[in-house]
């Protein structure tokens, strides 16, 4: 009833949208434990977008919200069925927890009417909010404000008991109950004129109503898209935790068909948008919940209220559904996880800020799009921009890792051993074939071993990171190695998988660069960059004409030309009949 009120929609709505979707889901879903309903940020979400196209006192208005179920439970109905609930990955839960944490204080504001007895702009911006509950503070009210504040601070006193006592736990779940009886008892014995109370509730179950009004549909495609995204990570985020606690798999495409298939029947009998509710799927877990069963005796005793109850409904004051809002939104409020982010990842706490701050100044709408658009950009920038690593050999051993992270680790001159730890494609192909060309000259900060050099021989790419390979990135390996042919530097190639071998392979690369210069491990590659160096300076003094100094590449094409052997001590990749 609460959330309903939040929604711009009368109390009996919010009973109707905690019936008839919870038994489709028991049907379709597949968790256990979640209970479905109306919750805060899709009630606010609701009345944010249908109060700008109609007055919540409009009977349209309600013809709408039903309208957006239908359309939601469509769109999670497709992406169940199309198997597309990898999507939502790519939103980061520091952008979740940032347009929580904002949308909170928006929900919190949006409820102060009740408390300070005079209307407030209808708004998801805070500063339209503020400015609206400044401008009437001459027709501020006392009596609801204290009892708003009395029942308010009643739940939030239980709320603690139950979470700093186990003993006490029942407590977290009965607070918001407890706090109503308490108001509606003072209000049937006193009847103070000054506090406002819910009123007549139509008594029965909801009627078969077909969703109408359709020509408005265009006009809410963008908030059923909202409402579904926000709808689907809360509901498959709650689902997930509830799966592992209990000890069994949740198939993530059949809870969106579930939760779509609840939003489609629930519009048919006069639900607005439900989804899984934290705080009742806590209540069900807590209370020993195992099967589907439990939603169908919620449903049953929502019933049993709807036929039975709605008269002791009826002076329910307005404060007290207030306060149970505003004590939702206090605990959304997720200023520990600003702090984490900080002290953990700078990144994290940027996109927290940026959807924090937007869905604050410019709505929950925009929020959501700036927020979900800068965890795109974040995951764009780190793909085509990889981490590119100098690995150098520990001492005694025969392991290369980072220098940056191993300082003790020393290279060798004439070589450069140079690990991409991402899929090479069109989008970072450019980015590491210029980090390639700066490892060429420099390997800072090492201690350097071998044979004096003034120049590179080798660039070994260690490719065991590597995933795969598209055809941009092998006709850049291709450019790349004739780069280096010009400049007298030979390419080898480490442990590449099968994957990556085969599109190498039909990519004529293996060929082009040499069968001999792809390895199983960095070590034997270097042994064998080693052995070539080492062969071509002591060579050199006897062979070279006074004056005249050959390239590397011209005396390995003439060595290759007289047919010597890889040592036994080297390990090729490919032996000579694989390709």
């Amino acid at each position: 009833m609460s959330y309903a009120k939040l929604a711009g929609l009368h109390p009996i709505y919010g009973l109707y949208s905690g019936f008839v979707p919870i038994f489709v889901y028991a049907v379709f879903g597949s968790s256990r434990q979640l209970a479905i309903g109306p919750v805060t940020l899709v009630s606010l979400l609701v009345s944010n977008v249908l109060s700008n196209i109609v007055d919540p006192s409009d009977e349209l208005y309600m013809e709408l919200a039903v309208l957006l179920a239908f359309m939601v439970g469509a769109l999670e109905c497709t992406m169940g069925l199309l198997r597309l609930g990898w999507l939502l990955r790519f939103i980061s839960h520091s952008v979740i927890s940032g347009f929580v944490t904002s949308s909170a204080i928006v929900i919190a504001l949006s409820q102060a009417k009740y408390f300070l007895g005079y209307n407030i702009e209808r708004s998801s911006q805070i500063l339209p909010l503020t400015k609206s509950i400044i401008a009437g503070a001459g027709d501020f009210s006392w009596p609801p404000f204290v009892m708003g504040s009395t029942i308010l601070a009643i739940i939030l006193l239980m709320k603690h008991l139950g979470k700093s006592k186990k003993s006490l736990r029942f407590l977290r779940a009965s607070g918001p109950l407890t706090a109503v009886i308490l108001g509606t008892t003072f209000v049937k014995i006193f009847h103070p004129s000054a506090i406002s109370v819910v009123g007549e509730i139509p008594q029965g179950l909801p009627k078969f109503h077909i969703p109408r009004e359709f020509q408005y549909a265009e006009s809410l495609i963008s908030t059923a898209v909202v409402i579904t995204g926000v709808a689907i990570l809360e509901s498959v985020g709650i689902a997930k935790a509830l799966a592992a606690k209990n000890g069994y798999e949740l198939d993530s495409n059949q809870e969106l068909f579930g939760l779509g298939m609840a939003n489609i029947c629930g519009s048919f009998f006069s639900a607005y948008p439900a989804t899984g509710s934290f705080s009742r799927s806590a209540v069900n877990h807590e209370s020993g919940a195992k099967t589907g069963l439990s939603g169908i005796t919620t449903g049953f005793t929502m019933g049993c209220a709807l036929f039975f109850m709605t008269p002791l409904f009826r002076d329910i004051p307005q404060c007290a559904l207030a306060a149970i809002v505003i004590s939702v939104g206090i605990s959304l409020v997720d200023y520990e996880e600003a702090l984490f982010l900080w002290r953990v990842d700078k990144k994290d706490f940027l996109l927290w800020t940026i959807t924090c701050v937007t869905t604050l100044f410019l709505g929950i709408e925009i929020g959501v799009l700036v927020g979900v658009s800068a965890s795109l950009a974040f995951v764009i920038h780190e793909s085509a921009n990889p981490y590119i690593a100098v690995l150098g050999r520990l001492p005694g051993t025969t392991v290369y890792r980072n220098i940056e992270q191993y300082p003790e680790a020393y290279v060798y001159n004439g070589i450069v051993v140079v690990r991409i730890d991402a899929p090479i494609y069109f989008a970072n192909i450019s980015y590491i074939k210029d980090r390639l060309r700066e490892y060429e000259l420099s390997c800072s900060g090492s201690t350097k071993h071998g044979a004096e050099s003034e120049r590179i021989y080798f660039v070994i790419i260690e490719m065991a990171p590597v995933p795969y390979v598209d055809s941009s990135a092998v006709q850049a390996l291709k450019d790349l190695h004739q780069e280096y042919k010009s400049r007298e530097i030979q390419i080898a190639i480490s442990n590449p998988n099968r994957k990556v071998l085969v599109t190498l392979s039909r990519a004529g690369l293996i060929e082009l660069i040499g069968k001999r210069w792809y390895f199983v491990s960095v070590h034997d590659a270097v042994k064998a960059c080693l052995e070539h160096m080492q062969n071509f300076h002591g060579r050199m003094g006897d062979q070279t004409p006074a004056g005249r100094q050959p390239g590397f590449l011209q005396w390995q094409r003439k060595r290759d030309g007289e047919g010597e052997e890889l040592s036994p001590d080297e390990e090729p990749l490919l032996s000579q009949k694989e390709v």
